[in-house]
């Protein structure tokens, strides 16, 4: 599930496959892009913010994609078969002498002026892995409406960008609370170690090919909650639960453990 650090891979991924070299290729699967040819252009670099992706190429323009919960890029080598999902799912393709990045399942492409990529962006809070970081903001944000589940609340990405579903339940698991204990509910002390234990958990899994929050590199132990229902809490041994959270407009499963997180519960 691509979140903020899966999404810094991707970027990296593409940035050292494509930057600095001149595209040979150009097929954008979109409607709306058809007709764009790219071809003859030069890569200048692949940023991540949050989870969306920014592409930028000679002549002020920038690709931006989004990846969602299955959309990916894949890089391959001249001759290299293509292995990321059948013909019909793939959005884009950007090619070099050396490598063609191929994007699976993109539900988000468009062709932006690099001086209008707030258009696209603009509107996300502090990144978690990104220079524009502000740990006192990304509170702040938070805090803006008390009432709010902290789930939910973690998820905006308005707030703080780079959280999903796997880093909600387990930032919630590490700080002792429920994914649905009202932002204002939240005890100093909790909430200045928010942003910290944020910030430390997708360090952390910036450049890990297995995402891992316990510190233990074994499988079915690399995270605390998330997907583990019903298996034994690590810490306490009670069966970890799990239950759908959303704002209305999407339902997620979220996962807690009753004993080590306090706080309502569905």
């Amino acid at each position: 599930m691509p979140e903020g650090d899966t999404v810094h891979q991707a970027a990296q991924r593409l940035h050292t496959a494509l930057a600095g070299h001149t595209l040979t290729r150009s097929d954008l699967r979109v409607p709306k892009l058809a007709t764009v040819d790219l071809t003859g252009r030069t890569v200048l670099d692949v940023t991540p913010r949050g989870k969306h992706l920014l592409t930028r190429v000679e002549g002020g323009l920038t690709l931006h994609s989004h990846l969602r919960m299955d959309g990916s890029w894949r890089i391959y080598a001249p001759g290299e078969r293509w292995r990321g999902g059948p013909g019909h799912q793939i959005r884009a393709i950007l090619g070099t002498a050396e490598n063609t990045a191929v994007g699976y399942r993109l539900p988000v492409l468009e062709l932006l002026r690099t001086t209008d990529e707030d258009k696209a962006v603009g509107h996300l809070g502090p990144d978690l892995l990104g220079p524009d970081w502000d740990p006192e903001l990304a509170l702040s944000n938070l805090r803006a409406a008390p009432e709010r589940p902290l789930g939910e609340a973690l998820l905006d990405q308005r707030n703080l960008a780079g959280i999903g579903n796997v880093f909600k339940s387990e930032l919630c698991f590490v700080l002792g609370v429920t994914p649905w204990l009202p932002v204002g509910e939240l005890t100093e002390e909790t909430a200045a170690r928010l942003p910290v234990f944020a910030k430390k958990q997708l360090e952390a899994n910036r450049h890990r090919p297995s995402r891992m929050t316990t510190g233990r590199d074994r499988p079915g132990q690399r995270l605390y909650a998330y997907g583990r229902a019903p298996r034994p809490c690590l810490r306490c041994g009670t069966p970890i639960r799990t239950a759908e959270q959303g704002d209305g407009s999407r339902s997620r499963p979220t996962y807690w453990c009753p004993t080590c997180q306090r706080g309502p519960t569905p």
